[in-house]
């Protein structure tokens, strides 16, 4: 398959009409590897299906530019096409492109494809990663694969990773963990319920405590996170006549990275202290400092201005910028497409967006 680079629009189409749900990335992947093979300043490798690609120009610095290939199922809304913008957009956005992955997060690669295809001699040597497997669980991330295979293909001033933002940057991540939360009751027959202890009626106390938790609104390195502790699923009981011996509350916590997951997860014990519960961690992700106080990432914020026409803000949840952290590479967030779009049904990116934002990256890369 032939992918027009010179066209974002035309390019994204052609993206979001190779169905890639995770898993199934092979197609969009081949042709991906296709398209950068043919870019004689580039060296390419494939790994499963993930293809990165360098330049390798002795440049004084190197940025990685990434994106996910994969996306999540699709629900009657592929082919794509493109019609007016939808209830709740800008009017003045003009035409959007409509369809799974236009906004997460096929308009990112096309950017970084753009630019991988256009910018021959760069002011910064770059490499180009696009990985599978982004949107399910974190031990099949794609990412998270070359960090163990090929990790100095990884190493870098800067890292861009193209998650809608709005065309904004979007500096770091929070973290997440999430904790079950268990309380303990007394079966008994429902019918002589005053003989047993209901666990499901004893979870009010858990409830009352995280609906009049306060979140903390830190500022880190200059930009301000708003952390969020929630009850996300409650499941208790065994059958319809038999009084509760025990109910689990799974509660969310999303924390600024100001915060390591252990000290998030110590946060959360302070809460809920006092209470007859268990605890169980049972998953957690640090989240990553903006570190945009990096010379790489002050000559990205400065260069894309034009574009954005506002500051960074903080992201507000977790993407692959903290597996990039964790390997001492500083990370923003920077694409087309709203992140609340994001799996939604009507998913959709305007086509102003795809353009202004290929550009931004481009003219960053050109100096």
């Amino acid at each position: 398959m032939q992918l027009p680079v010179h066209d974002p629009v035309a390019l994204t189409r052609a993206l979001v009409d190779l169905p890639s749900v995770s898993g199934q990335e092979r197609a969009l992947a081949d042709a991906v590897e296709a398209l950068l093979r043919d870019q004689h300043h580039l060296e390419v490798r494939r790994d499963g299906d993930a293809v990165v690609a360098r330049t390798s120009l002795g440049r004084a610095e190197r940025v990685v530019v990434a994106g996910h290939l994969d996306t999540v199922p699709v629900a009657g809304n592929l082919p794509s096409w493109t019609a007016a913008p939808g209830e709740g957009d800008d009017p003045a956005a003009g035409e959007v492109l409509w369809g799974r992955g236009t906004t997460d997060m096929k308009g990112g690669v096309a950017m970084a494809l753009v630019a991988a295809c256009t910018v021959a001699e760069p002011v910064r040597d770059v490499t180009y990663v696009f990985y599978d497997c982004e949107e399910v669980d974190s031990a099949r991330n794609g990412l998270g694969r070359l960090a163990r295979t090929m990790p100095d293909w990884l190493t870098a001033d800067l890292a861009v990773l193209g998650e809608p933002t709005e065309g904004l940057v979007e500096g770091g991540c929070q973290g997440t963990l999430r904790v079950d939360v268990t309380l303990r009751g007394r079966a008994a027959h429902s019918a002589r319920a005053w003989r047993g202890v209901n666990a499901v009626h004893a979870a009010h106390e858990v409830l009352a405590r995280l609906a009049a938790y306060a979140p903390r609104e830190p500022v880190v390195d200059g930009l301000r996170y708003h952390e969020g502790l929630q009850a996300v699923g409650i499941h208790g009981g065994i059958a319809g006549n038999v009084v509760p011996d025990a109910c689990t509350v799974e509660v969310n916590h999303r924390f600024a990275p100001d915060r390591s997951p252990a000290e998030a997860y110590a946060h959360v014990q302070e809460v809920l202290a006092g209470l007859d519960v268990h605890l169980e961690l049972t998953d957690e992700a640090a989240g990553a400092r903006p570190g945009l106080d990096r010379p790489a990432a002050r000559a990205f914020v400065e260069a894309v201005a034009p574009v954005t026409g506002q500051p960074p803000r903080a992201k507000l949840g977790w993407t692959d910028v903290a597996r990039f952290a964790a390997l001492g590479v500083p990370a923003v967030n920077f694409g087309p497409g709203d992140p609340q779009l994001a799996h939604a049904d009507d998913e959709r990116v305007p086509l102003a967006q795809l353009v202004s934002c290929a550009d931004a990256l481009v003219r960053w890369l050109r100096g």
